[in-house]
């Protein structure tokens, strides 16, 4: 039997009309597979969901830790002929002071 409207919805749906329909069910057996195979993919999906958080755990600690070892000086080998960041700091900061003061105004058209 066919069931068909002219609108959107049903504007009633009868048992006698339901009891019409031919609806394929498959073997008992075959529902068994089904059945089986669905927990199997359920289960895959269940692992993945786990693999994902776990991921973004690691991704979450990922970016502190690299600042860390960046900080530390343990990204790249260290060159021992290298001065100390201190010094470094020292030397840049005298070298601001030595130089000539850049004059701040207007600047007049």
């Amino acid at each position: 039997m066919k069931v068909a409207s002219g609108a959107t919805a049903v504007s009633a749906l009868y048992l006698r009309d339901i009891t019409k329909l031919s609806i394929a069910i498959p073997p008992p057996r075959e529902q068994t597979e089904i059945v089986r195979r669905v927990e199997i993919l359920f289960a895959f999906a269940d692992r993945l969901e786990a693999r994902l958080a776990t991921a973004r755990r690691q991704v979450g600690q990922l970016t502190p830790a690299l600042l860390a070892k960046a900080f530390r000086g343990e990204l790249v080998a260290q060159d021992p002929a290298d001065e100390p960041a201190a010094e470094l700091l020292k030397r840049l900061s005298a070298q601001r002071e030595a130089a000539p003061k850049a004059k701040r105004g207007r600047a007049r058209a």
